[in-house]
């Protein structure tokens, strides 16, 4: 009877403490892996739930980092295909070809023209070379070298290379064109100029102006010849004469030598002017009057070329990434002609 009453005793005290037990932490009943019944605490499914959040956070990076890697991937694999898709558009066509080079623009850097050249003269698939031009010249070294190119092309080489003449075929341009073995031009296609210039803006009275001075230390009297904040002396207005007009010899004997013409005969007409295709042609400054097509199909005939010829060019110019994301930025990118007005210096140029 004593253990029962303690037992009974017992009994409301343990159920007291459950009750209180469970109104602090109320349990939840689940199965464990045995399928036995189990109980969890508030505690273990708010761990459970930021495990959950975490694991859809990882979830997500993983998602994100993927995609931007993917992005990247196919920016720079854009910018590789038009990087090169020059490269693959040359090399294009099978059996005989004849190639066009570009002389387009003022002429400052021969490196480009000369290297095509070369490039394509060392092809024994290409059979002619057409010199595409449009250009009012520029540097007189410039030309120089693209034309020694062309007659080496022509006169060691032997392989026919000729100037097609689209708008402008002038002074500098001119002087590389009548290297080859035939130049065609439109009939109203400027022609000529044979003559060389050097100008430069003189701002001196500017400068005393905003009272400014210019200081110069120099060895040599001609040292400063031709600067641009004082008038030239009669003896460097002398010297500079006498060095452009070598460079006009120089000119007129390429010409004579280009054109198989005689010397004296170039002279009477290298005055700096321009004539069309058509005057030119009756001065046997060109040869044929003909567009670019004409002078294509002319030159594959020349060349035995049956049909349509596979025409190749080099590479294109190749946009900067700065073209790739924000369009052409070229509008505000110094021109070559712009440049050139910066610097003083002797032109093979139309202007």
């Amino acid at each position: 009877m004593g253990k029962a009453r303690t037992h009974q005793a017992a009994d409301p005290a343990r159920a007291k403490n459950y009750m209180m037990h469970s109104a602090i932490m109320p349990e939840s009943p689940s199965l464990n892996m045995s399928g036995e019944q189990c109980y969890t605490t508030p505690q273990d499914d708010r761990r459970k739930m930021t495990e959950e959040k975490r694991s859809r956070t990882w979830l997500w990076i993983v998602i994100g980092g993927g995609a931007f890697f993917l992005f990247v991937l196919a920016v720079f694999s854009l910018v590789y295909v038009t990087l090169h898709a020059g490269e693959n558009a040359s090399l294009g066509g099978f059996g005989d070809k004849i190639a066009v080079v570009d002389l387009e623009g003022v002429i400052i850097n021969p490196g480009p023209v000369v290297q095509q050249l070369k490039k394509f003269t060392e092809d024994d698939s290409v059979k002619a070379i057409i010199l595409h031009v449009n250009s009012p010249g520029g540097g007189v070294a410039a030309s120089e070298e693209i034309y020694r190119e062309v007659k080496r092309i022509r006169d060691k080489k032997q392989k026919p290379i000729v100037a097609s003449i689209e708008s402008v075929g002038a002074s500098g341009a001119y002087y590389v064109s009548a290297a080859t073995n035939k130049i065609y031009a439109d009939k109203g296609s400027v022609v000529g100029s044979i003559g060389v210039i050097a100008e430069w803006v003189n701002y001196g009275e500017l400068l005393q102006w905003a009272k400014l001075k210019s200081v110069i230390l120099k060895a040599g009297e001609f040292k400063d010849t031709g600067n641009p904040t004082r008038d030239l002396t009669p003896a460097e207005r002398e010297y500079l004469q006498g060095m452009i007009d070598d460079m006009h010899k120089q000119f007129i004997q390429a010409v004579a030598d280009g054109r198989s013409m005689k010397f004296d005969d170039v002279k009477t007409i290298a005055n700096g002017k321009v004539w069309t295709g058509e005057q030119a042609a009756s001065m046997h400054l060109i040869d044929q009057l003909s567009d670019f097509q004409g002078a294509v199909d002319e030159t594959a005939k020349s060349v035995g070329i049956k049909g349509e010829p596979t025409l190749i060019r080099p590479e294109k110019d190749r946009k900067s990434l700065l073209d790739l994301f924000f369009g052409d930025v070229s509008e505000y990118i110094p021109t070559k002609e712009q440049i050139m007005d910066q610097h003083v210096g002797f032109y093979y140029m139309w202007k």
